[in-house]
């Protein structure tokens, strides 16, 4: 998923659903790093299919949908109380906006679509963590699917993808979430089989 900060958003913080919540309420509050727990804290961080789990239960509550303002312009969001200290997100996203491409560093999650239809140009690769500003990327790592409504995906750690709402005249919404949260985003550009790091973004950059 992708992360929401790269429009000007209309941004609220709300709790997130109740049953996501109860079905992971031991888990830790408070971020950590990527498959260990707070200090102080012997429980597990969430795994993957409990944020799975999580965005799926997210985009099933009408009420929470709903509650999220929508422009015609640009992407909105709000932002949810995520599992175990994970990040969460609900985004709207206007016909014919996208997300450009970016990976999400050492962090892993899931998103669902909660109405409307994504779709998801993802890189079958891992990319070099530093120390590079071009890359030649070999064929066949290119993946696409159309996440309908109801429909997610999980993702790894160095995910790299875009997410667009390729409709002319529907919104989309979703819900995302990221653990740990997000330590910093990564944005390419790409020409043909050739992606260049354009910036790295970090969560001081987005306040």
């Amino acid at each position: 998923m992708s992360s929401p900060r790269s429009a000007v958003p209309t941004a609220v913080s709300v709790p997130s659903p109740s049953a996501p919540v109860a079905a992971i309420a031991s888990s830790p509050a408070g971020s950590s790093p990527a498959g260990s727990s707070p200090a102080g804290s012997s429980a597990a961080a969430p795994t993957v299919a409990e944020l799975m789990d999580f965005v799926r239960d997210a985009a099933r509550d009408e009420t929470l949908i709903a509650s999220l303002p929508l422009d015609p312009e640009g992407r909105t969001w709000i932002r949810l109380d995520g599992p175990g200290g994970s990040e969460a997100w609900l985004i709207g996203w206007p016909p014919g906006t996208g997300t450009g491409w970016h990976d999400h560093a050492d962090s892993f999650g899931a998103f669902t679509t909660a109405s409307g239809a994504l779709k998801e140009h993802s890189l079958a690769v891992r990319l070099p963590t530093d120390g590079w500003k071009t890359l030649e990327l070999t064929e066949g790592v290119d993946r696409s699917r159309v996440l309908a409504t109801g429909q997610g995906r999980a993702f790894g750690q160095n995910h790299v993808h875009e997410v667009l709402n390729e409709s002319t005249d529907t919104h989309a919404v979703s819900v995302h979430a990221y653990y740990p949260p997000l330590p910093r985003i990564r944005r390419f550009s790409r020409t043909g089989a050739v992606l260049r790091l354009e910036q790295t973004e970090r969560p001081e950059d987005w306040q």
